[in-house]
């Protein structure tokens, strides 16, 4: 009788679970130092893996005056590779959202980063400024496993603290840009201090990046799980009998015309495509202006990225902190001030002449600009709850769109030099933050009005706040 009672708790409530869970199972609460099945378990994997997608993708720039020298590329045909990066981002994140809608996060993420490992592995076999740009683009598809990331994130914990677990998954993966800036020029010293040549030691490092991306693509595929409770394929036939779900079609459909999803891909395209841009220029910025040796521009560029550890997720934090405060209203008024901040302070940086003084503005900017991007991230899962892939696809690829017009525009081939591309982009921040005045929820209000009295968008359409 025991037996059949505890069997019928299960089938009411559903698994016992290591920590507390709201109605849906999801988390509420992070426990970091938790690997515990299934929530803290995914939320490992999968910054994890992103972690070392950034690490493959950003191996590259800071060995740039090495590859530079043996492949003859010019300065058109660094920023053009640089372009090349972003712009498969940018299809691949677009895509990659509607995926997780269709097979989960796990599967996506995982097939993605096993594609795209030997293409990193590849990089070594480059000849040509042709076949180096076309590498470049095919390793920035790997980027798109952040949409994998952040959907697994709001698909396991709950709206209370969301935007922490997106701020500090992908914070915690955004690192491994920084790492690698100062991990490759590591990886290339050890190489030639055995003897080996400097244009045959750059391609022989690059079988660290592919392989770690290839390992945590297998943990991931081996150890991780969709949803709280189970992966898509066992939570498909178990919900047979129930009400069907949206078609990819109108899930598609419903996601595209949310005119909230592109104000925040712009919003996205202006501070965490900023922060690519800078990760993709900042070594070779030090380099030349300031005329440090390779290891040291390579060391301060990766405190650039290694504040992602902190900024993003307090990001996260703000947001949700915000939220309990003021609601939507908070989540946004506090993106507006934290992007606004960053982009004063990125003209800054490209107007001060003294080393020790870019390295502090640098760094203050490096906080900003990430605590904005987990600021945006802390309201993405509140705008569509059935196109929840396709607003996170359209938010991270604008977050490429926003790198791509940057570097574009400012560093590929300018008249101009960097640092007053760097000032030109801080200006581009501040006004490309202003359209997030235009967001507005009918159940929640914007930044400037409360809730409409009459709405009709509910439960189905938006999740609740609490």
């Amino acid at each position: 009788m025991e037996v059949a009672e505890l069997g019928a708790e299960f089938i009411r409530n559903g698994p016992a679970f290591a920590l507390p869970v709201d109605s849906d199972h999801k988390a509420t609460e992070l426990r970091l130092y938790s690997c515990a099945h299934p929530h803290m378990r995914a939320f490992h994997l999968s910054w994890v893996s992103l972690y070392a997608c950034f690490f493959s993708t950003f191996a590259i720039p800071p060995l740039l005056p090495i590859i530079r020298d043996n492949l003859n590329l010019t300065d058109a045909d660094i920023g053009n590779a640089g372009i090349a990066s972003f712009i498969g981002s940018i299809f691949s994140r677009l895509s990659m959202g509607p995926v997780c809608d269709l097979i989960g996060p796990r599967h996506a993420s995982a097939t993605l980063s096993l594609l795209t490992a030997p293409i990193v592995f590849a990089t070594s076999l480059a000849s040509s400024a042709q076949a180096f740009i076309l590498l470049r683009f095919l390793i920035g598809f790997s980027l798109a496993n952040f949409v994998a990331n952040q959907f697994w994130m709001t698909s396991m914990f709950s709206g209370r603290i969301v935007g922490l677990a997106n701020g500090v998954s992908a914070g915690w993966a955004n690192v491994g840009s920084g790492a690698t800036q100062l991990v490759m020029p590591l990886i290339y010293s050890l190489i030639t201090n055995l003897g080996v040549t400097s244009f045959t030691a750059w391609r022989v490092a690059f079988i660290i990046p592919a392989t770690f991306q290839a390992v945590t693509a297998l943990l991931v595929l081996v150890y991780g799980q969709d949803l709280p409770d189970g992966n898509y394929g066992e939570i498909r036939p178990r919900r047979a009998n129930e009400k069907p779900k949206d078609s990819f079609l109108e899930v598609l459909h419903h996601g595209l015309r949310n005119y909230r999803g592109w104000i925040l891909g712009l919003i996205y395209g202006f501070c965490f495509g900023v922060e690519l841009t800078i990760d993709n220029i900042i070594a070779q910025y030090f380099y030349d202006r300031f005329d440090v040796e390779i290891r040291i521009s390579g060391a301060i560029a990766a405190s650039f990225g290694l504040a992602n550890i902190v900024s993003r997720p307090m990001g996260g934090i703000l947001s949700d902190e915000m939220a309990k405060r003021f609601g939507i209203r908070g989540r946004l008024w506090s993106l507006w001030v934290v992007m606004t901040v960053a982009g004063l302070l990125c003209v800054l940086l490209g107007r001060v002449n003294s080393l020790a003084v870019s390295i502090i503005v640098m760094c203050a900017f490096s906080f900003f600009v990430q605590a904005a991007s987990g600021l945006t991230f802390g309201v993405v899962p509140f705008v569509s709850k059935r196109s929840l892939g396709v607003i996170s696809g359209i938010t991270g690829s604008g977050g490429t769109v926003g790198s791509v017009t940057t570097q574009l525009l400012l560093f590929s081939g300018s008249s101009f030099p960097k640092e007053t591309g760097i000032s030109l982009m801080g200006a581009m921040m501040v006004v490309f933050s202003l359209p997030v005045t235009l967001i507005y929820f009918p159940q929640w209000g914007g930044m400037f009005c409360g809730p409409s009295k009459y709405q009709n968008a509910i439960g189905q359409d938006y999740y609740l706040l609490e």
